[in-house]
């Protein structure tokens, strides 16, 4: 990392790591004394303690690097975000798609109760995978055999889920990168799919399992395409850390659940067909630099985020200052060493979740190429290993 992003890691990562073990820790108490009573009320805790902790991220995105994230979307949609239950399709474009759809989240009030799809190691992340697991993230092995059973009863849990909740499954499976990109190309090319341009191929077995289980309570899907504009360089995590803005734009448009086939055959296809027309909207983002067939509309940069960092710096600080002067903890070498060892912990985590974010770092789940198929065939498959 450069000296500059260096300086800013560490007292981030401080505030950060104790802020969030806290949070932790208070998610673990709730979790063991009140989810047994009452999962609703664990739930609405936890929404409002795990916001604690993923407002400091939004507050890197809007307040430190003043990433501006431009949303395209019909004015009925923009109004109903968080008010309803949603499933939430994405190309994975940049490394802080997550963070991109945390922020619409908090926009739309609904953060806390914000889910998603991910790959299981991303639950060992310290504090921040913690806080996931706790808030009833689904966790994936990326092998369908393990992951089918999974992934059906986390959706069954959510039935009962007693606040408006979004659920994120980005079905590309991996990060988009150039190298994808071309693997992607040379299977379509194989199979007889549409050869796609600016995405990766949708997994569709996951998409249709979560139609097929959340058909009776989830009213809408959120089709939602990221892009940055030319002028605009790709956001990373390192970049947020620099103070480095970027412009961002979303286009999102909402399919009732209802309105979807009945079969699975045939929801896989309707996946299959989102991600073409997604591939044409790239094409023509790419040639006007905006998403011109829906509305920009006004998501603001609310305060909140900058009140809990504010908040978090001053309980920290004052702990610390008056743990330090009521002890002698630097006065010995012992005291000395502990802080210096600590230091070089939160040091590497932070250069963990910075390098985790990286999408070259990324592992796609693997696709074995099948040979085409005549009559049609080969549109109704996308690999032995989609999901």
């Amino acid at each position: 990392m450069a000296v500059p992003a260096a300086v800013v890691v560490v007292p981030l990562g401080i505030l950060f790591f104790i802020s969030g073990l806290v949070v932790n820790l208070v998610q673990a108490v709730c979790f063991v004394l009140v989810r047994p009573l009452s999962k609703s009320t664990y739930r609405r805790i936890n929404r409002v303690v795990a916001e604690l902790l993923w407002l400091e991220l939004i507050w890197l995105v809007d307040w430190w690097a003043g990433v501006k994230i431009q949303v395209f979307t019909d004015r009925e949609t923009f109004h109903l975000m968080g008010k309803e239950h949603a499933l939430v399709i994405s190309n994975h474009k940049s490394d802080i798609d997550w963070l991109v759809g945390w922020v619409l989240a908090q926009r739309s009030g609904c953060l806390g109760s914000t889910l998603a799809v991910m790959k299981k190691s991303s639950k060992f992340l310290p504090v921040l995978g913690w806080s996931m697991w706790f808030s009833e993230y689904l966790f994936l092995e990326r092998s369908w055999a393990k992951d089918e059973s999974t992934l059906k009863s986390g959706l069954l849990r959510l039935k009962d889920y007693p606040l408006p909740f979004w659920l994120a499954l980005f079905v590309e499976g991996t990060r988009f990168t150039q190298a994808k990109l071309l693997a992607a190309q040379e299977y379509a090319n194989s199979t007889g799919l549409p050869v796609p341009r600016n995405t990766l191929i949708p997994r569709t077995k996951g998409f249709v399992s979560a139609v097929s289980h959340m058909r009776s309570f989830v009213p809408a899907i959120y089709d939602v395409t990221v892009s940055i504009p030319k002028s605009s360089s790709a956001p990373t995590i390192l970049r947020l850390f620099r103070g480095q803005p970027s412009v961002i734009n979303v286009h999102l448009e909402r399919h009732l659940m209802k309105e979807l086939p009945e079969t699975d055959d045939a929801v896989a296809q309707w996946c299959r067909d989102r991600f073409v027309a997604k591939d044409a909207l790239l094409d023509k983002h790419r040639a006007e630099d905006t998403f011109s067939d829906r509305e920009l509309q006004d998501t603001g940069r609310p305060i909140k985020s900058l009140l809990v960092v504010i908040s978090w710096t001053c309980l920290v600080g004052v702990g610390a200052w008056q743990f330090l002067r009521r002890t002698s903890f630097l006065s010995s070498w012992k005291g000395i060493a502990f802080s210096l060892i600590s230091l070089a912990i939160i040091t590497a985590l932070m250069h963990i979740l910075v390098k985790f974010s990286q999408s070259e770092r990324s592992t796609p789940a693997k696709v074995a190429p099948s040979k085409p198929k005549i009559d049609g065939e080969s549109s109704n498959r996308v690999g032995k290993k989609e999901k």
